[in-house]
């Protein structure tokens, strides 16, 4: 089968200009939540890097390969495209912290565990594993390269003493087991110490293998590959409750997985026209409700969002529940449609609310009101002006993701120069910090930080004209029931915390 041109491409609509609908997509108060953030004070517990790059830096410096921290990196010089961060999520319970990046490579950090002679420090994590989880691919029967670029990593809970997670490119899913070993199996019959085969003739005892204790070893091995089930991009996967599906989502349809099949998926959602001509619109985002195991939701380019509820019907193109917010005319502009894409949609834990990101705010619907959001916080409106050049070199089409805290009482998200987002649902307070390698010693206190829009700038404030577009904070995390956050900053990955008192 030979595919039409316009299909060919409309994988990656992130960086086609096939028309605005194309896109995938006062000072600040003190910061305060029902969790126990205090103030809003939030400290700096250390810089990690991908431990690949150790290799990089001078040998003559005395380094723990097991502590990647802010020493490791003077510049930007050490940085290549594929080390940048494309992806970051906590496990269930947080004591382990995934990133993936543009190389394909999967970096698993684990929580500093508390012991009898040092104080446990709150928000400590070292490298705990790394492996390579995609390589390079290519698509002869398209002519497409397929990047090896982790797009998103998601954990399963732990079930036993291994970890699992998926991770996926734009291609292909893999299932991932995380596993140690500090044993190892001696006194073969049939294989001598070195591994090699022995001569039978020459067996004249039988021996019984025994363990050995050897050196901690962590291994990753692939228990599943899901392969071959997308035309497009996929931008979204998801764990089902149940624990038994995920799905995968691509720009035009969305598969369900049982995790035990590989060789096919079950198409839930397709929106792909009859003529490629005819389609407006893209799915950018999608995730499983957290507790009922038969509704989802997803985005799309035209800033709605669909709740669809398997029960009702096998194939899902018809939605249970419509959310779109009309637009005010007044603020209508060309770039109206590319800003009011949504880059990511985020069930709350308590699956009472859904929390959307489009290309200026966040929004928060309850689930029982579709008309309108309930709740709306402007990120970085002070760049509705900058709109123009924010087109010519592409930043339009930037992807921010969103996070809800613990208790679904505070939001996160990303913003230009390194900047991040907090917003208190319960104070409607805000706050902005920065991730940045100056303020980059351990334990120090970030600053809120302002932009000033015109006028007379205060000392401790940034210009809107001096915001440096090519520092983007895109991927964060939060602790699943602490006050720890983790922010993507290029191959940086900041770990903060909350002053502890």
């Amino acid at each position: 089968m030979v595919l039409q041109p316009a299909e060919r491409h409309c994988g990656d609509w992130s960086h086609r200009r096939l028309g605005p609908w194309c896109s995938p997509t006062g000072s600040p108060a003190p910061l305060s939540c029902e969790t126990g953030c205090g103030e809003g004070t939030w400290i700096l517990v250390c810089r990690l890097l991908v431990p690949t790059q150790v290799s990089l830096l001078s040998m003559e410096e005395d380094i723990d390969t097991r502590k990647i921290n802010n020493s490791f990196l003077r510049d930007h010089s050490y940085a290549t495209e594929a080390d940048i961060i494309s992806t970051v999520e906590f496990n269930h319970t947080g004591e382990l912290l995934a990133t993936g990046d543009k190389g394909g490579r999967v970096v698993i950090f684990q929580r500093e565990q508390e012991s009898k002679n040092q104080v446990h420090r709150r928000g400590e994590y070292n490298v705990y594993s790394t492996f390579q989880s995609h390589e390079p691919e290519f698509d002869y029967l398209k002519s497409l390269e397929i990047e090896e670029k982790i797009n998103k990593i998601r954990w399963l809970p732990q079930q036993n003493a291994a970890y699992f997670l998926l991770s996926t490119n734009d291609k292909t899913v893999k299932l991932w087991k995380v596993s140690e070993r500090d044993k190892r199996p001696e006194g073969y019959n049939l294989k001598d110490e070195e591994g090699r085969l022995r001569d039978p003739a020459t067996i004249t005892t039988l021996r019984v293998p025994v363990l050995r204790p050897m050196d901690l070893m962590v291994e990753a091995t692939p228990r599943r590959v899901f392969a071959n089930a997308h035309t497009y991009h996929i931008n979204s996967i998801s764990v089902n409750s149940d624990y038994e599906t995920y799905m995968s989502a691509d720009d035009l349809r969305i598969n369900l997985w049982n995790f035990e099949i590989t060789n096919q998926s079950f198409n839930i959602v397709d929106i792909k026209p009859a003529n490629m001509e005819e389609l407006t619109e893209v799915i950018t985002a999608a995730e499983f409700h957290p507790h009922h195991c038969n509704t989802f939701v997803y985005s799309s380019s035209k800033g709605t969002i669909r709740l669809c509820d398997m029960r009702a019907s096998a194939l899902c193109d018809r939605h249970t529940k419509f959310f779109e917010e009309p637009e005010d005319p007044s603020n209508r502009s060309f770039f109206s449609e590319i800003i009011s894409s949504i880059s990511d949609v985020k069930f709350s834990h308590s699956g009472r609310c859904i929390m959307t990101r489009d290309y200026l705010t966040v929004k928060v619907w309850d689930l029982n009101m579709e008309n309108r959001p309930v709740e709306t916080y402007q990120v970085h409106d002070y760049l509705r002006s900058k709109l123009c050049s924010l087109y010519e070199n592409d930043c339009i089409f930037d992807k921010f993701e969103c996070v809800w805290n613990g208790s679904d009482s505070v939001i996160m998200t990303g913003s230009y120069n390194n900047f991040f987002r907090m917003f208190d649902r319960n104070t409607k307070r805000d706050v902005t910090l920065e991730a940045s390698r100056e303020n980059s010693k351990p334990r120090a206190i970030l600053k809120p930080r302002k932009v000033c829009v015109g006028g007379k700038r205060r000392k401790d404030e940034i210009s809107v004209d001096s915001l440096d577009f090519s520092k983007k904070i895109l991927h964060t995390a939060w602790h699943p029931s602490e006050n720890i956050i983790a922010v993507a900053a290029t191959n940086n990955l900041y770990i903060f915390q909350d002053k502890v008192n």
